[in-house]
């Protein structure tokens, strides 16, 4: 059987750390920012990791 081809898409909003977790950007930021206050887009802003529940599946796009 073939090697899987990574999911390039996928690869290029999810980079991996140093100590292997997966880390993502958030999504709601750049539309409708007029509705959400500013917290919430100060909080948007920053990078936060995979949920667990997610890995598994998500890893398994990543490996090529």
């Amino acid at each position: 059987m073939p090697k899987m081809k990574t999911k390039k898409a996928l690869a290029k909003r999810v980079k991996k750390t140093g100590s292997g977790k997966l880390k993502r950007h958030h999504a709601y930021v750049s539309h409708f920012a007029g509705n959400k206050s500013q917290k919430q887009k100060r909080k948007l802003r920053k990078g936060t990791l995979v949920h667990p529940s997610d890995y598994k599946r998500i890893k398994n796009l990543l490996q090529g």
